[in-house]
């Protein structure tokens, strides 16, 4: 069982960085799961398809996400692997996960990999400013504690039951709320 928990943002883009910070704490604190690897990925989107591309049976992102709730909101999504792709618009520095999962189904075509992640998670975080500026808003540094339950919540459900990476999956939404 291997599952890739990716810390994703602009660190330079105030709460774009939250994925950033979330990983760093999750370092410090330790005890992730035994097969659980933690990449701080920052915007290295290319670097993340590319690593993904050595199978793994789960994946939790975690990012900013627009929502419908107030700065700050803790979001529980899952990703269909099977929902149509949006293009890569390569941007290696610059691409958002979205971007990130379209480039990774080109690369394991291009590969003759079936599908290279089994099931994906995301950590999202409702945003108060993307402007230019290092640090979190105040909302956005609140909901750092919430979200580090939350990927302990959803590694645990990932660890449970994840996905066959070669198995059929029932039908799904593109993007739903994992409760």
């Amino acid at each position: 069982m291997r599952v890739l928990v990716a810390g994703i943002g602009n660190v330079f883009l105030g709460d774009d960085g939250f994925g950033v910070e979330v990983a760093r704490r999750l370092r410090i604190r330790g005890g992730l799961p035994e097969g659980v690897e933690l990449m701080d990925v920052g915007i290295r989107g290319m670097h993340l398809a590319y690593r993904l591309l050595d199978g793994y049976d789960g994946l939790l992102l975690i990012d900013t996400m627009r929502g419908d709730g107030p700065p700050g909101t803790v979001y529980r999504i899952e990703h269909d692997p099977d929902a149509p792709a949006r293009g890569s618009g390569l941007d290696g520095h610059g691409m958002d996960p979205g971007s990130v999962l379209a480039l990774l189904g080109e690369l394991a075509t291009a590969n003759g990999v079936r599908r290279p992640v089994g099931r994906i998670l995301v950590v999202g975080c409702e945003p108060a400013s993307l402007d230019e500026h290092m640090g979190l808003s105040a909302p956005v540094a609140a909901a750092v504690g919430p979200a580090l339950l939350a990927v302990d919540e959803l590694l645990a459900l990932l660890l449970e039951s994840p996905a066959e990476r070669t198995g059929d999956r029932p039908d799904r939404s593109a993007a739903r709320r994992v409760t």
